[in-house]
């Protein structure tokens, strides 16, 4: 029997605000333990929430991005459940009116092909604590720092049928999130994380199948192996004539599993109300509107722009928006280079790349800035040196040797362009090797070109570099030829 996969996700984003979605308390990264839960993150008694309206603004933003509907009325609900890193004993979330719904994400797959993903809504929620087990022996420790800390929850449709449709739409919402500056997105410490629904139906089917939920997955290398797991798990039990059980589970990256943590439970378990401790969030059209002019240039219409400004490829200009960072980097160093757009996307996408993941850093830590790769591109545009000397002063820029005109001067790295000079290393070429060129002259046409590259070589060789290679190639064809 052939089989369809169906897979929803609820990616859980922090927002990047400098205090909780309900309280005073700092939400930054790496505080010690329980240093920075106050008494309203804590759930004690007297306590009020009070909304954080940079939360709202953030959903909002989100919420336009995606072209979705807006709630002029929102409502917070807390959702009941016992867990111990949740100290009041529920959850402030929304539930029956978000502050967003619906809305549209499309991706594009390795093979080209496009896809666009419903998505159901994002609402604001609180982050709860962590639980904390190394260390503590056979007991678990309890940080409340998380507690509070402001959520966007995106619930997609069950719409994708594969985990690379999940694992793309997934990088879709991450690069959304960075370009509206809302989410740092930092997979490692949390703040951009995911449940996948997992369910297979037999093909042709249109009811959906008993799904498993995968809790808490927070890298795009694990989402991708999770749902590949789950789906194979699956299909074994049916295939063996079992059924699937809907139930939480949490997948083991050093095992390659996923096992079971709970049953599943519905809706109505969590006894859903509104929360009485805060009013309503009313929002005017006026207010709306005003965030909206807010909004930068979003990564599909950023990467058109590059496809019909700058005539980039789709695949080249792809690649650089994928990381608002990258593509700043981009435009910062094509304006210090005067144009040349393929070139510097050529150099961003190679040199650049190849140095920050060999050493393991991001764009915003590279020792070469926009501005002096730039500079680096116009040397090469202008004929001062060519493309591999070019490598050369990008490798000494990088360790901190200077600018590519400081680096270029002092080691005498400039491009011999002066056509008898190269025309002389030429002759001396072709003098010092008769029987290449006997080789040469008495081949097929179509072998000439692939012939060539050794003559090049040794010219290059001779002026250590510096020739023009276009001129050297040009005189060589026209004397060999000759």
């Amino acid at each position: 029997m052939s089989w369809e996969t169906v897979i929803g996700l609820e990616i859980h984003v922090q927002l990047a605000t400098k205090s909780k979605i309900f309280s005073g308390a700092a939400t930054a990264y790496g505080a010690d333990a329980n240093t920075q839960a106050c008494a309203v993150d804590l759930g004690l008694p007297g306590v009020l929430p009070v909304i954080n309206e940079e939360a709202i603004r953030s959903a909002v933003k989100f919420g336009l991005a995606i072209d979705a509907q807006i709630a002029p009325h929102s409502v917070f609900a807390r959702k009941n459940y016992f867990y111990p890193d949740l100290p009041k004993g529920y959850q402030i979330s929304q539930f029956e009116l978000p502050i967003v719904s619906g809305g549209t994400v499309e991706i594009q797959l390795q093979d080209g092909i496009k896809k666009t993903i419903n998505v159901t809504r994002a609402h604001l929620e609180e982050d709860a604590g962590k639980s904390v087990h190394e260390g503590f022996g056979n007991l678990t420790g309890i940080d409340l720092n998380r507690a509070g800390t402001p959520l966007i929850e995106i619930v997609s449709e069950p719409e994708m049928c594969s985990a690379e449709e999940a694992v793309a739409y997934m990088k879709k919402i991450h690069t959304l999130v960075r370009y509206l500056e809302i989410s740092d997105g930092n997979m490692q410490e949390g703040s951009f994380r995911c449940d996948a629904n997992v369910s297979i139906r037999a093909s042709g089917e249109t009811s959906l199948g008993t799904r498993a939920e995968i809790k808490n997955i927070n890298s795009f290398r694990f989402v991708e192996q999770a749902i590949n797991h789950e789906v194979e798990r699956q299909i074994d039990i049916l295939e063996e004539g079992g059924k699937v059980v809907q139930e939480t589970r949490l997948y083991d990256p050093d095992k390659n599993e996923t096992r079971s943590m709970r049953s599943k439970e519905e809706a109505n378990d969590y006894r859903y109300f509104p929360d009485p401790d805060l009013l309503p969030v009313e929002l005017s059209r006026d207010e709306i509107d005003a965030i909206r002019t807010q909004l930068p240039e979003l990564p599909d219409a950023r990467r058109s722009r590059f496809i019909k400004e700058l005539a980039l490829s789709e695949y080249d200009s792809e690649s650089l928006t994928a990381n608002k960072e990258i593509a700043d980097y981009f435009e910062s160093a094509l304006s210090a280079a005067g144009g040349e757009a393929k070139l510097c996307s050529n150099w961003v996408m190679g040199e650049l790349s190849a140095a920050l993941n060999r050493e393991n850093k991001e764009i915003s830590e590279s020792p070469v800035s926009a501005n002096m790769l730039g500079q680096l591109v116009l040397r090469i545009k202008d004929n001062t040196i060519s493309n591999n000397i070019a490598k050369q002063v990008f490798e000494a820029m990088w360790n901190g040797e200077g600018d590519a005109d400081g680096i270029i001067e002092a080691r005498g790295l400039k491009q011999l362009t002066d056509s008898g000079e190269i025309e002389k290393l030429v002759d001396d070429v072709i003098s010092d090797n008769p029987e290449q060129v006997e080789q040469f002259r008495n081949s097929p046409e179509e072998k000439r070109g692939k012939l060539i590259g050794f003559f090049v070589g040794q010219v290059m060789k001779k002026s250590r570099g510096k020739a023009n290679p276009q001129q050297v190639n040009q005189l060589l064809s026209e004397k060999l030829n000759g």
